[in-house]
């Protein structure tokens, strides 16, 4: 289906002459200037965080057998974790981690160029792991840390009385939602001793760093499209369940969000 220029744009959307749209484009351009250098300072200030030292032992259940943290860098010297949602019993990853997770593969390869490793982590069994990783067709490192302390250590799993009572201590506050799992990415450094550190973490919305996507839908005049709800993200499938888009018109929301994951659609 064709939507023409005046079906786009709407009746309540200004259409100017191309003069007037130069005037208000360079007032944005100044806009996004200042928003560049604000990222570019806060970088700067997140590099200079202190760090703290990992002193506890985890070893995870890999396709090569047990790694530990340290291993896990693989001869880097930074390693970068996404906290998957996905724990023993799902049958499936979460929708979002998932939408986060098919943007790596792509640059993986960058990565590596800049000294870093990227590996997911998950409690769920490495069986469960693998066999979901199968079907998404990724190729990153993906390993469980089922068993061990590592994704309540960091701040992204929460007990069942956390759960019941309503919110959970996440993203360095309280989180007015309940739910055994929220994601995050975090990220470590190993000298040339072998010591590892903790740099940085961030939650909640912080993990859209990963989410190229919709980086580029900020771009685009509907944006991202979302309804005004708690889980915005209801829209997100797995790659291989979205059905079929037509034109001109968004994938209709149909109450997806990160915990829609015990039974497969």
């Amino acid at each position: 289906m064709h939507i023409s220029t005046t079906e786009a744009a709407g009746p309540s959307h200004p259409v100017v002459s191309p003069d007037q749209w130069m005037v208000r484009r360079k007032a944005l351009l100044a806009r996004e200037k200042e928003l560049t250098r604000l990222r570019d300072q806060i970088a700067s200030e997140r590099r200079a965080l202190p760090w703290r030292r990992i002193d506890k032992h985890y070893v995870f259940d890999t396709p090569e057998g047990p790694r530990s943290l340290g291993q896990l860098f693989e001869g880097r010297s930074q390693l970068l974790v996404q906290h998957f949602m996905f724990v023993p019993g799902w049958e499936q990853g979460c929708p979002s981690c998932s939408f986060m997770a098919d943007h790596v593969d792509g640059m993986s390869v960058h990565l590596a160029q800049r000294d870093v490793r990227f590996v997911a982590v998950s409690r769920a069994t490495l069986p469960e792991i693998e066999r979901f990783r199968q079907r998404m067709g990724w190729q990153f490192q993906w390993v469980s840390s089922h068993g061990t302390d590592f994704n309540r250590d960091f701040g992204v799993t929460f007990t069942p009385q956390e759960v019941a009572s309503g919110h959970v201590d996440y993203n360095y506050g309280q989180w007015p939602w309940g739910g055994e799992e929220w994601p995050g990415i975090s990220v470590f450094c190993q000298d040339g001793a072998g010591n590892i550190f903790h740099t940085y973490s961030t939650y909640g919305r912080g993990v859209e760093v990963m989410m190229g996507t919709y980086a580029m839908l900020d771009l685009l005049p509907w944006g991202r499209g979302e309804r005004d709800v708690p889980h915005k993200m209801e829209w997100v499938r797995h790659h291989d369940r979205y059905e079929p888009m037509q034109a001109g018109k968004p994938a209709a929301a149909a109450g997806a969000c990160c915990h829609s994951h015990r039974a497969a659609p």
